[in-house]
């Protein structure tokens, strides 16, 4: 694990500059510029490169769905680019960074399409040159290459591990997102199979399903809210996100109650500043940048071998438990 004194010689600012960052202080005042900085430098020294001797040449077109303000609100899909480039380079690959709403004419061998997409960017991007290949958003049932995160299986991790801990009451904190252009809200799959699996197990409560965008201010805000309105809560909570997850320990904390003795919570994803809070939060692992590395590798048999169907590959998940969860295993 990388330290803060390693990620601050790095990025040419104080030790306590880069834990402020890291721990998403309001107090502090940077420019984005370095806030940028400090989260990719975090995220690419936790990141063991997986290297591969190939040598390839191509033009590819990385298209993005969020722009560098909302990378560093939630840095799952920053995470993914760094990938995405970091093999790009590796492989001497041309890498073309371009948003929807200025997509250029220049031929390429292919087009990764990273995030979330509506009906009509579909349209405009099958229209695209070369191979597509969507990234965290499944396209398969559009007749398109897609590769995405097994979410069932992570959440599954989560249920099974809070269970072990004799959690009987256990509450969510979804997530809320839509698509750009025609603003369609996408339902979040990491609570479709959280309700799912506790329905089965008759522990679901409605009650305690809370829902908030993808950001630290607004799980701080939806934490809030439901502890200032509700006397009785549950011992445990599941956040979408590590973002969501980090402003909910914050509103724990706010509302004068422990993370975990009183109240345990499991994010997902993962993102290098989940090891850095206090406390350190425990959450569902995604190898992100590897997912950026699977995808260039991934348009690369695209491009080479003409495939008869489309194809989704699945990624899986693992549970990395820290100080914000209570072992209760006796």
């Amino acid at each position: 694990m990388a330290t803060i004194k390693d990620i601050a010689q790095k990025a040419g600012v104080s030790p306590a500059t880069v834990s402020r960052v890291l721990n998403y202080d309001p107090e502090l005042s940077v420019s984005k510029e370095t806030e940028k900085k400090v989260f990719e430098i975090a995220e690419a020294l936790n990141y063991t490169k997986h290297k591969n001797k190939r040598r390839e040449s191509a033009v590819l077109r990385l298209v993005q769905w969020y722009d560098s303000e909302e990378e560093l609100a939630d840095l799952y899909y920053l995470a993914i680019r760094l990938g995405i480039e970091k093999k790009a380079e590796e492989l001497n690959i041309r890498l073309l960074k371009e948003q929807m709403t200025e997509l250029s004419e220049v031929e390429t061998q292919g087009t990764i399409a990273l995030g979330k997409f509506d009906q009509r960017e579909i349209k405009q991007l099958t229209r695209l040159t070369g191979e597509l290949l969507f990234v965290d958003f499944d396209g398969l049932s559009l007749g398109q290459n897609s590769l995405v995160v097994d979410f069932t299986q992570g959440v599954q991790l989560v249920i099974d591990q809070l269970i072990k801990e004799k959690h009987q009451t256990i509450g969510i904190l979804s997530g809320v997102e839509y698509t750009k252009e025609s603003h369609y809200e996408i339902e979040d799959p990491r609570y479709l199979a959280f309700r799912e699996s506790l329905m089965r197990l008759k522990m679901y409560d409605e009650a305690y399903h809370l829902k908030g965008t993808f950001t630290i201010d607004d799980g701080f805000l939806q934490m809030k809210h439901f502890l200032e309105n509700n006397p009785t809560y549950p011992t445990a909570f599941f956040a979408s996100s590590d973002a969501l997850a980090i402003g909910a320990m914050r509103a724990i904390q706010a509302h004068g109650l422990s993370v975990p003795t009183d109240i345990s919570v499991i994010g997902f994803n993962d993102v290098s500043v989940a090891k850095y809070v206090t406390p350190a939060l425990s959450t569902v692992k995604v190898y992100t940048e590897w997912m950026g590395e699977l995808a260039v590798s991934t348009m690369l048999e695209l491009i080479q071998e003409e495939a008869p169907v489309a194809r989704k590959i699945t990624v899986g998940t693992e549970l990395i438990l820290r100080e914000s969860t209570q072992l209760n295993l006796d």
